[in-house]
């Protein structure tokens, strides 16, 4: 059984249990980190700590803890699970006010709710998906307009990933305007002629941690980077595919809406990404 950390205490995931006014149960009003474990490490850690720190501030949310003290709460819950490969998910609320309300309640009344819990994964080498590749299913864009803050409102990416499985795919991209914004939980990417594309960053979508850091690695690879919408019809005709995300890492999509892409196997560029993330993760975990 799992040990879950809730408001200062470790608990056994059956006694882990916050307020029914809790104000992330009431109205979602709450954000959230997924910070990866590889080899016992925590991966791109001051990314997700900096992200989470960016989403606070936009809801005028108080922070529960300074990043050193969340560091040794991760470092703390990876240890008391025994995590080798797996992932520690963070969530922070605006807490409980002791009653449904609308408005923000007074913050030096009523402190943040900060949950940590894990997950155990295999190890990232064995992922079935990145050696069978994933098919996408695109789905209309209905999400509110402030994707950039990573809640926990995951209510219509949860749909969109049923609606995919229910059509005989792995996952779902959003669509709107005719441009593909991101995946239900991951950054888009296409490959054109050797040139990566990707969204560039602004309300539309997550500033994804993981995004940010295969950028890196593919320019010090030499790999050119262009940041721009792509459409549905760009995305279909893209010689390789794939997503970015803490718990997909780099992972190839081999399909959209039926057209496969290439030779309808993960692409070499996806491959490659994929393997400098995960050595360069191994060296830098924390």
């Amino acid at each position: 059984m799992r040990t879950v950390y809730v408001n200062g205490s470790w608990v056994s995931e059956d006694q882990a249990v916050i307020s029914v006014f809790d104000r992330g149960f009431l109205m979602a009003d709450a954000v959230y980190e997924v910070t990866t474990v590889i080899d016992g490490k925590l991966v791109d850690f001051a990314g997700h700590i900096a992200r989470l720190d960016r989403s606070l501030g936009e809801l005028d949310m108080p922070s529960p803890a300074t990043p050193e003290e969340l560091l040794d709460l991760h470092r703390e819950i990876v240890a008391k699970n025994g995590i080798t490969d797996g992932r520690v998910y963070l969530q922070v609320t605006r807490g409980n006010p002791g009653d449904r309300d609308f408005l923000f309640p007074d913050p030096k009344v009523t402190r943040p709710t900060l949950v940590l819990f894990t997950q155990i994964t295999g190890r990232p080498e064995d992922s079935a998906d990145a050696k069978r590749g994933l098919k996408i299913l695109t789905i209309p864009d209905v999400r509110w307009g402030r994707r950039d803050i990573k809640t926990t409102q995951l209510l219509y990416p949860s749909m969109g990933k049923m609606m995919a499985k229910k059509a005989g795919c792995d996952d779902a991209w959003f669509i709107e305007d005719g441009l593909v914004t991101e995946g239900t939980s991951n950054n888009a990417w296409i490959v054109k002629g050797g040139k990566l594309i990707t969204r560039g960053l602004s309300n539309d979508i997550l500033h994804g941690i993981t995004r940010a850091a295969v950028m890196r690695y593919a320019a010090e690879a030499q790999m050119e980077v262009e940041e721009r919408s792509f459409t549905l019809d760009e995305a279909q005709a893209a010689d390789e595919a794939f997503v970015t995300s803490a718990s997909a890492f780099v992972m190839p999509v081999v399909e959209i809406d039926g057209a496969r892409l290439g030779d309808g196997k993960p692409g070499r560029v996806a491959a490659r990404l994929r393997e400098i993330y995960l050595d360069e993760s191994r060296k830098s975990g924390v």
